[in-house]
C-alpha cells in the first residue's frame, strides 16, 4: 500500500516567505508596479468619496420643498451688456479637457526619454491647472458676493451653498495638489533624476492622478450646472 508522506515542517514557513516576496516584489502581486497599484487603490477610494458626495447633493436636491436655483443664471456672467450663461464654467470645462491631452502627450514623451518634453508638458498641464483653480476662485467670490453661504442662499434652496461649496471645494483641492505634484515631478525630470534610474513610471502615475481628477470634473460638471 502507497503511504503519502506528511508535508515538510518547512512548506507552510516557504509559504509565507512566497507570499511576502510576492508582495515586495513589487511587481509579482499586482502584475504592476507598487506605485501604480497604490495610486489604483488610492483613486478607488477617492472614488467612493466623490460618488457619495454627489448622492448626497442628488439627493438633497430631489428631497428639498424650495426653489433650486437655475445654473444657467446663477453662474452666469455679464458680457459686453448681455448675460452669457455658464461662460466662465465652459470655459474651466475646456481648460482641464485640453490639459487631459497636454498630460497623455508628457506621459508618451516619457516613455520615448524626452525629458525636456515631458517636463515642459507637464509644466503646461500643471499651469493649465492653477488657471482652472483661479477660475474657481473668482467663482467663489462672486457667489459669495452675492450673498451665497454654506448655511444660507437668497437665491432659493438653503442646501445649495453647502452642496457648491463642499463638492467644488473638494475638487479644486484636488486640482491644487495636483498641480503642486506635478511641478514637483516636473522638476525632477527637468533635473534628470529619473533619467539616471530609466524609469519613468512616475510620470504614468501622476498622469493616473490627473486624468481622475478630470473626470470627476465632468460628473460634476454635468450633475451641478448642467441640471
Amino acid at each position: 500500500m502507497t503511504t503519502i508522506a506528511p508535508p515538510a515542517a518547512g512548506t507552510a514557513a516557504s509559504g509565507w516567505r512566497g507570499l511576502v516576496a510576492d508582495w515586495s516584489g513589487d511587481r509579482l502581486a499586482f502584475a504592476v508596479p507598487w506605485g501604480k497599484a497604490m495610486m489604483w487603490i488610492f483613486l478607488i477610494s477617492d472614488t467612493f468619496i466623490f460618488g457619495c458626495f454627489l448622492t448626497g447633493y442628488m439627493t438633497v436636491r430631489i428631497a428639498t420643498t424650495a426653489a433650486w436655483p437655475n445654473p444657467s443664471e446663477v453662474f452666469a456672467l455679464t458680457i459686453g451688456g448681455a448675460s452669457v450663461p455658464l461662460i466662465l464654467i465652459a470655459i474651466m470645462t475646456f481648460i482641464l479637457i485640453t490639459s487631459s491631452g497636454t498630460m497623455a502627450m508628457a506621459v508618451n514623451c516619457a516613455y520615448r526619454r524626452d525629458r525636456v518634453r515631458c517636463a515642459a508638458l507637464m509644466l503646461a498641464t500643471a499651469l493649465l491647472g492653477a488657471s482652472f483653480v483661479g477660475m474657481q476662485a473668482f467663482e467663489w467670490s462672486k457667489l459669495i458676493a452675492e450673498g451665497v453661504r454654506p448655511w444660507s442662499n437668497p437665491m432659493g434652496a438653503a442646501q445649495f451653498g453647502a452642496s457648491f461649496f463642499m463638492i467644488t471645494g473638494f475638487h479644486g483641492l484636488h486640482v491644487s495638489v495636483g498641480v503642486i505634484y506635478l511641478l514637483t515631478i516636473a522638476a525632477r525630470v527637468l533635473g534628470g533624476r529619473y533619467e539616471a534610474r530609466g524609469d519613468y513610471t512616475i510620470v504614468e502615475i501622476a498622469g493616473l492622478y490627473w486624468h481622475f481628477v478630470d473626470l470627476v470634473w465632468v460628473f460634476i460638471f454635468a450633475l451641478f450646472y448642467l441640471w
